[in-house]
């Protein structure tokens, strides 16, 4: 439209001047403006925030799949369908007598060995035989394992040494034990050399190695470990199928990068006429898990980024309308004076785009805090991508933009004559 005024210039409004009034408008209200952004500073900073937490949680996800579990692999009888245990097997074992060889042989295995936890009548006593030694008060868990199992535990001795292939092959009377159990019995690293004995029910068996921890299997338990043979010999044979008391399990400890493989091969590496008795469990894919775990915590937060967002964006738009209502003699003279209504919804949408943009910044510099706090009080590595963390403001324009517009359209159809009438 053209000025009705002859000899004057058309009005306009530069983009300087509607920034320049926005601007005025925000300094104006101090208070209000601070209240109005709270919502885009939320929005915007979770949005940034989660993000960032979830590329940091992402690109730590060996603190949560260790080393230890990608090199895992773990082996169940299930037991065979007709209950008859295939040859060459320690009946109804359904792992053939040289199992820890077998799984020697697979490539990426570092050590492999059966065990099981030996099934004991109620009531069974664990007593040292020293002088002043006492019977065990906690639970200990009596374990059959081959010396490969041993092996593939990871036991970390303090005393002595692990079960040994002569022992087990010669079905020897001896054990090791944790620390906790020996403690418990009375018998310390330091009297290893004198040949210190477990009796279990009357049976002793000769302690010869204490460790203090393990990597796998019996990591969190008090566990008094003897050779398969001998618990065959003393106790009989587990029972086949997965859940039972005293199962038959194989663990295998692998080098990394190589659990899949081998958990691919080990079945029938082990029974070739009858693969699928037995039950393979391989640690996760670790790029399956970091997606899992990178899309469930994105989900999650990001609903509550939007919820932010959209609670930012009432705000501006309560606060804009507000602000039309207050304005709406200053709204008269503008149009008096020439203002076109596009020069007066520009003018209010620039002052919430402005909101919002602002919101947007410190919401984004809140957003990139957290995570580096985060990280730092965690030791881990900070991770922003900057394709999503420097283009965040722009959303609070956004914001501010789409809840400026209803308002910026109600100014902009205010009639002059009756905006000046209700001054």
């Amino acid at each position: 439209m053209r000025s009705t005024a002859i000899g004057l210039p058309s009005p306009r409004l530069a983009g300087r001047d509607a920034a320049a009034e926005a601007v005025a408008g925000i300094v104006q209200r101090p208070g209000r403006s601070a209240l109005t952004m709270l919502g885009t500073v939320l929005g915007v900073g979770a949005f940034v925030a989660v993000l960032g937490l979830t590329a940091t949680g992402a690109g730590q996800i060996s603190h949560q799949f260790t080393v230890l579990e990608d090199t895992t692999v773990t082996v169940e009888d299930n037991g065979p369908a007709n209950n008859v245990a295939p040859p060459n097997t320690n009946p109804p074992i359904g792992f053939p007598t040289d199992a820890d060889q077998v799984a020697d042989h697979i490539n990426g295995v570092t050590a492999a060995g059966v065990w099981w936890p030996v099934s004991l009548p109620g009531g069974t006593n664990f007593t040292g035989s020293l002088a002043l030694s006492a019977t065990a008060s906690q639970t200990v868990n009596l374990l059959a394992a081959s010396p490969g199992a041993t092996a593939a535990m990871g036991l970390s001795m303090t005393a002595g040494s692990p079960l040994s292939t002569y022992e087990n092959d010669t079905r020897q009377h001896v054990a090791i034990i944790d620390t906790t159990t020996a403690a418990a019995l009375g018998i310390s690293p330091a009297r290893l050399p004198s040949d210190p004995a477990v009796f279990v029910n009357g049976i002793a068996y000769t302690v010869v190695g204490i460790y203090s921890s393990a990597q796998r299997v019996v990591t969190d338990e008090s566990a008094m470990l003897i050779p398969e043979n001998t618990a065959l010999a003393d106790y009989g044979n587990p029972q086949p199928g997965i859940g039972n008391q005293d199962e038959a399990q194989m663990v295998v400890a692998t080098r990394i990068g190589a659990a899949q493989a081998v958990a691919r091969q080990i079945a029938a590496a082990e029974l070739p006429t009858d693969p699928s008795r037995l039950v393979v469990t391989s640690p996760p894919s670790p790029q399956n898990l970091q997606s899992e775990v990178s899309g469930d915590l994105a989900g999650l937060f990001l609903v509550l980024a939007l919820i932010s967002l959209l609670i930012g964006a009432v705000g501006i738009a309560n606060t804009t309308l507000v602000a039309v209502l207050e304005r709406t003699e200053e709204i008269g003279l503008r149009r008096a004076v020439g203002a076109r209504p596009r020069h007066i919804a520009a003018q209010f949408l620039a002052e919430s785009t402005a909101l919002g943009t602002l919101g947007g910044l410190i919401g984004t510099c809140i957003g990139v805090a957290i995570v580096v706090i985060f990280a730092a009080a965690k030791d881990w590595t900070a991770v922003l991508n900057p394709a999503y963390t420097l283009p965040a403001p722009l959303i609070g324009s956004i914001v501010g933009l789409l809840a400026g517009a209803y308002p910026a359209l109600r100014a902009a159809r205010t009639s002059p004559l009756a905006a000046l009438r209700h001054a």
